[in-house]
């Protein structure tokens, strides 16, 4: 019996030693971060998993806290509902101005409208491309235009008279020819032409061409930190096409921003077109005084300080001149004085010139 209860009496022992061994680890734990310093060290599987990277090959796993807090910092922006409206109008009109600018069936689909910092959007564009930089006349700002390497050999492929069925054939690591980089400009300017019509129902504006770069450093337009929206075009000419982005800064919408935001065309914000017709209606009921002024005569503050009972005034005027008819200080109508039934009269005569009328 003493034998069968040695094991039970080892196992008690080791339970033992482990308590006291865990709540001497958390002492030490608890003296280490009340004296300052932690003597806990994580390995690289705590680390990633703290700020969320997935160690597996296939990347795709949910957000940590701290990834989230991150992500935050995005740039969040209200939304402009008639942007889109304008972007739409923008992907219908690109459709048939390409079409006619490449003989070729093209079709344009716009992917997605977000926001985004101006920095962040230069370090994301995918190289080779071209930036076509351009300018809002009306708005005194710029813009960029992004086309993809895809793009752009699809197009010098159609211009250039390539035969369908074929793929663009891709040569990285050249800079752009100028055949390549005139052809592009061509559609730059198509593409300007067909924005400049999106806006106009919003507000007259012109997008003319400044210039076209292969670094994004040289196509800074705006601050790394400013924010700016983008729409993803994509172009696609049957077994052809590539991807086009439109970025314009808020700086730039800023001039338009109270346009963008209506959800439809002509809607006025807080206005109650009842109230106005009632307004219009009893401003005419309204009462106002008139007055007849015989003549005016402009003396110093002197000497009408030292005016006294029995003074005489005269007036430069005579029987048959005329009398003026003012409302507050505005002159509103002439016409000679008479009596009219034992009263004082005024026919008015003709209507009295104000400043601002045309003779």
């Amino acid at each position: 019996m003493a034998d069968e209860n040695e094991p039970n009496q080892d196992a008690e022992e080791d339970e033992g030693i482990d308590e006291d061994a865990l709540m001497a680890e958390w002492e030490q734990m608890a003296a280490g971060e009340e004296g300052g310093s932690s003597t806990r060290v994580l390995d690289q599987d705590e680390i990633d998993s703290l700020l969320g990277v997935d160690s597996d090959a296939s990347g795709q796993g949910e957000q940590s806290a701290i990834q989230a807090i991150v992500n935050s910092a995005l740039v969040s922006y209200e939304r402009l509902p008639m942007l889109e409206v304008v972007f739409d109008r923008l992907v219908r009109m690109m459709s048939t101005s390409l079409r006619n600018f490449t003989s070729d069936n093209v079709e344009v689909s716009l992917d997605n409208i977000n926001s985004i910092r101006f920095g962040d959007y230069l370090n994301s564009i995918p190289l080779p491309a071209m930036l076509a930089v351009f300018k809002a006349e009306e708005w005194d700002n710029y813009g960029l235009m992004t086309v993809d390497s895809t793009l752009i050999y699809s197009i010098v492929d159609v211009l250039l008279g390539g035969r369908r069925g074929t793929a663009p054939m891709r040569i990285e690591g050249r800079p752009y020819t100028t055949i390549e980089r005139n052809l592009i400009e061509r559609m730059v300017h198509v593409v300007m032409g067909d924005l400049s019509a999106a806006f106009d129902p919003v507000s007259p504006v012109t997008f003319s061409f400044e210039r076209l770069e292969t670094n994004p450093r040289f196509a800074t337009i705006a601050r790394h930190a400013n924010a700016a929206v983008v729409a993803r075009l994509r172009v696609d000419m049957e077994d052809r096409g590539g991807r086009m982005e439109l970025l314009i800064p808020y700086a730039t919408l800023e001039p338009v921003r109270e346009m963008l935001l209506q959800m439809f065309m002509g809607e006025k914000f807080g206005r109650d077109s009842i109230w106005e017709s009632h307004l219009a209606g009893e401003l005419w009921q309204t009462e106002i005084s008139l007055r007849a002024v015989l003549d005016e005569v402009e003396m110093t503050l002197g000497d009408v300080l030292n005016l006294k009972v029995g003074d005489l005034l005269q007036l430069n005027v005579s029987q048959d001149s005329l009398v003026s008819l003012r409302c507050g200080d505005v002159k509103m109508f002439h016409g000679p004085m008479g009596r009219k039934n034992g009263h004082i009269a005024v026919r008015i005569q003709n209507k009295a010139a104000r400043q601002g009328d045309v003779a």
